[in-house]
């Protein structure tokens, strides 16, 4: 088995074992492909498997995918900690920018591209390096980011790193109560090991990059 066949096979899988988890929500849960630390081997089998959309967390690599990006086509979401100063360099490239945290952030994206679409990240760990606004500060700054012009959709959260996929149930069933208060619809995650914790706490899109390339070197 070659790996785009492979990556078939890991989606479906996986599509599976949503289909077999029970969940409080009767929506499509969507899976984000996170193509960050793989070639454009990985948007292409990513693709031809289903998936519509990709995720890449660091500006800098994704800046040296953007012609693959131009030729695939694939929806782009920008899933890493987000640099003001980087904005600039992806305009373009990015679809859905899903890592909002604080106001300067609302406002640099505000500036480079208004209108655009964004996920709202909440810190559902208290770990600064995963980033995230605190879960009493939400709506505030979905209001902040809807009065500047951009297409508030969701919520995004990253779960604990470390321990058991239990451990992620109580931030993540926070955030999906959060999105359903402020009328949103999308609430992204869940990750290849909290999977299935994810989807019962009503995720609406996963984020899994190992599950479906293998290992990254």
């Amino acid at each position: 088995m070659d790996r785009i066949e492979a990556v078939a096979d890991r989606v479906r899988r996986i599509r599976e074992l949503i289909d077999a988890t029970p969940r409080p929500y009767t929506h499509r849960v969507e899976i984000l492909a996170v193509t960050k630390g793989f070639g454009p081997w990985a948007i292409d089998a990513a693709l031809r498997a289903g998936c519509t959309a990709i995720g890449e967390n660091y500006a800098q690599e994704l800046v040296t995918k953007r012609d693959d990006i131009e030729r695939l086509s694939p929806e782009v979401y920008f899933i890493g900690r987000l640099q003001t100063n980087k904005v600039r360099q992806l305009i373009g490239l990015v679809d859905v920018w899903g890592s909002i945290d604080r106001l300067s952030a609302i406002r640099e994206v505000a500036k480079r591209a208004p209108g655009a679409r964004v996920l709202v990240q909440v810190d559902t760990t208290g770990d600064p390096a995963k980033g995230g606004c605190l879960i009493t500060d939400t709506a505030v700054l979905v209001e902040q980011a809807t009065a500047v012009g951009l297409v508030v959709e969701g919520l995004m959260t990253v779960g604990p790193t470390g321990q058991p996929p239990e451990a992620a149930r109580e931030g993540f069933g926070e955030v999906r109560a959060l999105v359903e208060e402020l009328g949103l619809t999308v609430c992204s995650m869940g990750m290849s090991g909290d999977l299935t914790v994810a989807v019962q706490e009503g995720s609406t899109q996963v984020r899994i990059g190992t599950g479906l390339f293998g290992p990254r070197t």
